[in-house]
């Protein structure tokens, strides 16, 4: 009997329970208003931390521990890779990544984007990290960090593009004089030095913060004399931004020593040329000159600037003009700005694939753009930089500027650059 008077017993305690929780509790709407706040707060919680980058280096810890295989270390450091994800149903071009050498000169080995209609892309042309970590090597073809210029995006530091000077007794190597300061520097035959001097360079510190849309890396360079006896001690620091529109690039040079120095600083990006449109391709470059050269095998400038008004290389106009099967392996000069900022513009768009790119030169020391553009290659390159070609050379007449930076002992000097991606039909560029 005690049994059954206990579980009537319990029935009645679990009817009353019921009735008392649907009558002041869930028709009164505290559950809804409970669960409304508990939701809220996760939510706030999750921003916070992600802005914080606690959820990025989550993500990074899970990703480190499901990988097996050794990360290359290109120069002995491992690549950064900013990354960023697509915005679900986004019906716009986006970057999603970029991935950093600071091993090699922070060298942009690539970019990746989202293309409406195309997918998922690399907008760089170059290899694997694994195929790349193979070919830079540093020896062979490898010599002074020569491969960085035939792929990714490699930064010329101190100086940008072809410099000549005379063979030196070194092999491998010339000579070349500023104010009576004597520098020899690795060059070629006939005295041919091209990439400056940091593509093999190794970071000093290098480190990587995530944003709540993208992220941020930033390496510095104590570059000292480069190596050379460049006139004086130069810092170099470089920080990259990844958005979901733009990339934002600065290079700042610090001359840390106690003597003046020449500076020049470029980036040598090599676009990648998608399903054989490369005829299709339109280049706008804001430009009202070029170097004339002596000739196009040794590509070495006569000292002379010639207006490109009315000639095959006018890409003055707004909506570009299709680079057909023309070469080009030329510097622009004498920079158009905008109005409002003083900013230079290049452009390359791709009507087929619907998208373009616009390199916006946002430091006013930065006076040229080199195209790099082989009719039957794979890519483009269209270079912002400071200087002109052979910058020291004696061909430009006494009072020329070629684009070379004098940094005094403490003094800083900054090349500042945004990629954006764009729809043709959602930003149309007047003809």
């Amino acid at each position: 009997m005690s049994k059954i008077y206990l579980a009537m017993a319990q029935r009645w305690l679990a009817s009353l329970f019921l009735r008392v929780w649907r009558r002041g509790v869930m028709r009164s709407g505290m559950v809804t208003g409970l669960l409304l706040v508990v939701l809220a707060g996760g939510l706030s919680l999750a921003y916070r931390e992600r802005g914080r980058g606690k959820i990025y280096r989550l993500k990074a810890k899970i990703s480190t521990d499901r990988v097996d295989a050794p990360v290359p270390r290109l120069g002995g450091q491992e690549a950064m890779v900013l990354t960023r994800i697509r915005l679900t149903g986004g019906s716009m071009p986006e970057f999603l990544s970029a991935t950093l050498l600071p091993g090699r000169g922070m060298n942009v080995l690539q970019i990746g984007a989202y293309i409406p209609g195309k997918g998922e892309v690399n907008l760089i042309a170059s290899p694997t990290l694994d195929s790349a970590a193979n070919v830079m090597s540093g020896n062979g073809d490898d010599a002074n960090g020569m491969q960085s210029m035939a792929m990714g995006g490699a930064f010329e530091i101190p100086w940008s593009g072809p410099l000549w000077g005379a063979p030196s007794h070194e092999v491998g190597k010339m000579s070349l004089d500023w104010r009576g300061h004597v520098m020899t520097v690795p060059g070629g035959a006939g005295g041919l030095a091209v990439g400056g001097l940091l593509l093999e360079e190794g970071a000093d510190s290098a480190e990587m913060t995530a944003l709540p849309d993208g992220g941020q890396a930033k390496a510095v360079f104590h570059s000292k004399d480069f190596g050379v006896h460049w006139p004086s001690k130069t810092d170099v620091t470089m920080t990259v931004l990844l958005g979901s529109q733009w990339i934002e690039i600065t290079v700042m040079a610090r001359n840390m020593g106690d003597v003046a120095e020449p500076v020049g600083i470029g980036w040598h990006p090599r676009f990648a040329i998608f399903d054989g449109n490369r005829e299709q391709l339109r280049l706008h470059l804001a430009a009202e000159k070029r170097e004339d050269v002596r000739d196009r095998a040794s590509g070495m400038p006569s000292g002379v600037l010639l207006p490109i008004a009315g000639t095959a290389y006018d890409f003055t106009g707004r909506g570009g003009v299709a680079l057909g099967k023309m070469d080009l392996d030329d510097n622009f000069t004498a920079l158009r700005r905008e109005l409002l900022g003083n900013f230079a513009i290049a452009e390359l768009s791709d009507p087929t694939n619907d998208y373009g790119l616009r390199i916006t030169a946002m430091s006013p020391t930065i006076k040229a753009f080199r195209v790099d553009a082989p009719a039957d290659a794979d890519y483009v390159s269209i270079g912002p930089q400071f200087n002109l070609d052979d910058p020291l050379g004696r061909e430009w007449g006494k009072g020329t500027d070629t684009g070379m930076v004098i940094l005094q002992p403490g003094q800083t000097t900054q090349w500042k650059v945004r990629l954006e991606l764009y729809s043709l039909a959602g930003n149309p560029i007047p003809d």
